[in-house]
């Protein structure tokens, strides 16, 4: 895989890379970044997470998109450093669903972002943080 990489022109791999949405220090920011205007909270997007995590260094969660057309799902941990925790794109008829392993500063609302025919849903809820994760 990272072989692969080599061939890939340079300025290729930084339109994969986001920079404003992901070194934003502020949700609104990484929102920004990502392009989301406006979201529209619903109950198709199920996240599973803990209610309460042991260690903020690793928490599994994984979230659901029921939205029929999902092309991306971004994870944002409202008070880490860096907010906008993952962006995954889906395509070709890739089922909507991710499972990962992330880090969350202290106790925070985990939101997610759905983009599905170029609007934007969302889902949170609220992981309570024993031992914070990020330093």
């Amino acid at each position: 895989m990272i072989s692969l990489l080599a061939l890939v022109p340079l300025h290729a791999l930084a339109a994969v890379w986001n920079r404003q949405a992901f070194e934003s220090g502020k949700v609104e920011g990484a929102l920004q970044g990502l392009g989301v205007t406006s979201d529209e909270a619903s109950p198709e997007i199920e996240i599973i997470a803990p209610q309460m995590a042991e260690n903020g260094a690793i928490i599994q969660i994984e979230v659901i998109s029921r939205i029929p057309g999902t092309e991306a799902i971004s994870i944002l941990a409202e008070k880490n450093p860096t907010p906008l925790i993952a962006n995954f794109m889906f395509s070709n008829g890739a089922e909507p669903y991710l499972i990962t392993r992330i880090k969350m500063a202290e106790t925070a609302e985990l939101k997610v972002i759905v983009k599905a025919n170029d609007k934007y849903y969302s889902a949170s809820r609220r992981v309570e943080v024993a031992v914070g994760g990020c330093g």
